[in-house]
């Protein structure tokens, strides 16, 4: 099941963590990456000619975030957004810089669980300040394609490493609904052969996942489609091309979200009809039964009254006869075969 980050947040798990600060700063000829131990390094890098990608994984140290946001000028609310990670997915334009607000999903270390956290951006001229609630995310090929100058994104601004970062981001979102496809299939295959109440229980795992992917991403639409919209100096218009790829592909994740949930629903219909099926087969052969020994309970209710009145032309001929008792049994015998021969070609069994 869908295991939110922010409960561990609560629990102090990431309180522990230290806060590590990576820059990634490049051009077309030249290319830096190092790890700062202190905030204040990064301060050089907002003024320079080159694009900076800044990087914090951890939030939780206010100090260092306010210290950012007073060198880069962000504004307080800003802040409060990126410290409180439960921020639905926005974008936010303040002329010098945009911020947004999405989420990042990934594989966890569970059997088809993943894990959710915030990413926050701050997109300035020549900077891109992410910030991550913990060490670890989906961004190890923007990396590799900045460390390599593969493709364009040394040749261009920050607001197409946003969009790299951004995309990452998305992709990675195809990777978990793969996931989740399989998840469901084998779910489907179980659930026919043999549906039990821990399906049942899985299949309601799965539903709130799939409710929790659709509130994390379908916000993501209208973030992407503000950014192809804003007439900020920021974004360029090239790259408003790049921003509507992303805005397609968020369109493909929207959609098989929607089929995810509709083919959880059908499961859950499938168990409830699966379920009621069974049951329909154990009454019916109850009901058989039942059926059967009626006219056997007759038939021995009959000759188990013992009638002797002293008048033979009143008693039953057969309390005397030799061959009652095997006579009574074959009449019995007889009545079932008839009525599993009958039920039969009814179609009943």
């Amino acid at each position: 099941m869908l295991r939110k980050t922010k409960k561990k947040q609560a629990a102090g798990v990431f309180l522990k963590e230290k806060v590590k600060i990576s820059i990634i700063d490049y051009d077309v000829s030249k290319f830096q990456e190092k790890e700062v131990k202190s905030v204040e390094e990064c301060f050089p890098f907002k003024d320079k000619p080159t694009v900076t990608w800044v990087n914090i994984d951890g939030v939780h140290d206010f100090q260092i975030i306010e210290k950012i946001g007073k060198h880069f000028n962000i504004h307080p609310l800003v802040l409060e957004d990126i410290v409180s990670t439960g921020q639905r997915p926005k974008m936010e334009d303040f002329e010098d810089y945009l911020f947004i607000a999405i989420k990042m999903l990934y594989q966890g270390h569970g059997n088809g669980d993943f894990e959710s956290e915030q990413v926050s951006m701050i997109i300035g001229s020549n900077y891109v300040i992410s910030f991550q609630e913990k060490e670890g995310d989906v961004f190890g090929v923007v990396r590799d394609r900045i460390r390599n100058a593969k493709g364009r994104i040394r040749k261009t601004g920050s607001d197409y490493l946003a969009y790299a970062l951004m995309d990452a981001v998305v992709d990675n979102y195809f990777t978990i609904l793969e996931g989740m496809g399989e998840r469901i299939e084998e779910m489907e295959e179980e659930l026919v052969s043999n549906p039990t109440p821990k399906i049942l229980q899985a299949i309601h795992n799965l539903k709130s996942d799939t409710i929790f992917l659709r509130k994390s991403v379908w916000p993501l639409r209208e973030v992407i489609s503000g950014l192809q919209r804003t007439e900020s100096k920021l974004i360029s218009p090239s790259a408003g091309v790049y921003f509507r790829d992303i805005y397609d592909h968020t369109i493909q994740v929207i959609d098989t979200i929607e089929t995810s949930r509709d083919m959880v629903s059908g499961m859950l219909d499938i168990y409830l009809s699966s379920v009621s099926n069974r049951m329909n087969e154990v009454m019916k052969v109850l009901t058989i039964i039942a059926t059967i020994f009626i006219p056997l309970t007759f038939i021995a209710g009959i000759y188990g009254m013992n009638f002797d009145t002293g008048i033979s032309k009143w008693n039953m001929p057969e309390l005397h006869w030799r061959y009652g008792y095997a006579f009574v049994w074959g009449l019995m015998l007889m009545v079932v075969a008839g009525m599993l021969t009958y039920f039969k070609r009814k179609k009943w069994l």
